[in-house]
Order: structure tokens, then C-alpha cells, then sequence
């Protein structure tokens, strides 16, 4: 019998620069959740500068992968985010991967509209919800939209704006380790302790079940930052200044870690050989 895809809500989100050239890891297990050859893909390349030679990449790279029903949901503005035609195309996939690009063109036209409403619908339904950079950041509620990179948390670093709100109480970051970003997400989380920072490397994803836990894949780690317990100046740190975060807890989690979203602990790690090791390891012999 054929294997029936699972109802439970999952978002599949990915650090950016994925591998979309080689074996595509991370691209197949999004496929494999939504469905597999039978899955109906929505592309959301809004975010991108260059969207439709984004759109045809990602469609090459999903048929390749083995997939025939895949589609392309693209409005240039909120009037557009109202298209009917569109919001049927989101309420019969299987799966959505919004693009990377600008997170800004995403808060602008996505948040609020019944394009964006219809991506919830899919999301509590059991469609997978994929994103990549810009399309990481959109599914938590706040997302940073802005700002300087760099290991030292500075006030006023960064700037905030809407996200889609699907993976509430959390603040995703992604390029984390290639773009030290380690200090612009720590600004963020430190004077809003009741929110859980998320940091994602590149050709990295989390997977996250029905909105309380996730496990890591890929050839990277994330960052997990907890200031529910840490002291910080940042009432009182004037703009630019770095800012004091003093007992905040940190993960650092490589492939095989699974995290409990609701508790804010590690649940279970199982050691995994990302490709890319793989790789170095074959080129070597």
C-alpha cells in the first residue's frame, strides 16, 4: 500500500544556499514529506530579486527530484495577494517553498492578506511549509528584517517586522554562522526574554512537528538562544552600544538533534554524517 502523508503540521525551514546542483538532501526530504512524486508543489519566488530565473531553478530542481505537479504562486503586491486563482492553487498543494531575497518584499505582501491566510490554512491541514533565507525568517511571528551582523550583541542592531506567524514565540535567523549573526538575534532575544531565538546555517534545515518540536538536517548546525533567566542592560544601552546579556542558554545543534519548542530542552540526538563530510571523505580516497 501506498504511504499516506502525514496531517500533522510541518514546516520545513532551511538556513539558505541549500545544495539545489548535487544530491539536493534537504530539497528531496521536503519533497518526501509533501508527498513524494505525488506531491503538488506551490513556488513562492516573491522575496527574489530575480524571480522568475528563481521560480525556473526550483522547478528544474523538483523535477529532476521527480515531480510533475509543480506550480508557481508569485504576487508583486497586496491587490495581487488577493487573486482567487492563487489561493486555490495554495489550498490543493501539498507543499509550499517560499524563496529567499528580501524579507521585507515578503512582510509587505504576505502577513494579513488571503494569500497569506491561505498558507496558514495549508500549514494546519498537514501541507508542508518550506522556506529558504527570507523564506525562514517570514514563519515566525517577528522576524528580523534588518540589520548588522557581527558576534557582539549591539543596541539597536537590528530591525523587526511582521512575519506569517506560524512558529509563534520564536525568532528565526538564517546564513547564522556564515553571516555571524550571532549577535543581532542575541540583541533581539535578550530584551524580549519570553521569545526563543533560532539561528540556521546554510544547506541546514529544521523540520518542525505540529509547532512544538524540531529536528535538525543537513551539513550545518543551529543556534538556539534562551534568555529567560539572563540579565541585560538593554533598557538602559544606548543605541550602538554593545549590549550586556549575562546567563542566557545556548544549544548548539548539529544533524540528529531533535528540540523540544514548548520546554526549550533537547530531546534526543542521534549522530548523523552530513553529505557533505561524505563527500570530503570520497574525494580523499
Amino acid at each position: 500500500m501506498p504511504r499516506r502523508r502525514s496531517t500533522t503540521p510541518t514546516l520545513f525551514i532551511v538556513g539558505g544556499a541549500e545544495d539545489r546542483v548535487g544530491k539536493a538532501s534537504l530539497l528531496r526530504q521536503f519533497v518526501t514529506l509533501a508527498g513524494g512524486r505525488k506531491a503538488r508543489l506551490v513556488i513562492v519566488p516573491t522575496a527574489s530579486s530575480y524571480q522568475d530565473e528563481v521560480a525556473a531553478a526550483y522547478t528544474e530542481v523538483f523535477g529532476r527530484i521527480g515531480v510533475a505537479g509543480v506550480r508557481v504562486v508569485n504576487p508583486g503586491d497586496r491587490e495581487e495577494a488577493h487573486d482567487a486563482a492563487a489561493v486555490a492553487l495554495v489550498d490543493d498543494a501539498t507543499g509550499v517553498f517560499i524563496s529567499g531575497g528580501s524579507q521585507l518584499r515578503l512582510s509587505q505582501v504576505f502577513p494579513g492578506t488571503p494569500l497569506g491566510e491561505a498558507i496558514h490554512r495549508a500549514h494546519d491541514r498537514g501541507c508542508v511549509v518550506g522556506g529558504t533565507s527570507a523564506g525562514a525568517s517570514i514563519m515566525s511571528d517577528f522576524m528580523i528584517s534588518m540589520g548588522e551582523e557581527g558576534v557582539t550583541p549591539r543596541q539597536r542592531a537590528s530591525q523587526l517586522s511582521a512575519g506569517l506567524g506560524l512558529l509563534p514565540g520564536v525568532v528565526v535567523d538564517q546564513h547564522f554562522d556564515q553571516r555571524a549573526r550571532y549577535g543581532r538575534l542575541m540583541s533581539v532575544i535578550a530584551p524580549s526574554p519570553h521569545l526563543l531565538g533560532v539561528g540556521i546555517d546554510e544547506n541546514t534545515a529544521i523540520i518542525v512537528s505540529d509547532r512544538r518540536e524540531f529536528t535538525v538536517r543537513g551539513a550545518g548546525a543551529v543556534f538556539v538562544v534562551d534568555c529567560r533567566a539572563a540579565r541585560t542592560d538593554a533598557p538602559e544601552a544606548r543605541a550602538g552600544a554593545p549590549v550586556l546579556v549575562s546567563g542566557a542558554t545556548v544549544h548548539s545543534l548539529p544533524a540528529g538533534a531533535t528540540f523540544d519548542l514548548v520546554q526549550r530542552r533537547l530531546t534526543g540526538f542521534v549522530e548523523h554524517h552530513p553529505d557533505v563530510l561524505v563527500a570530503l571523505a570520497t574525494a580523499k580516497a
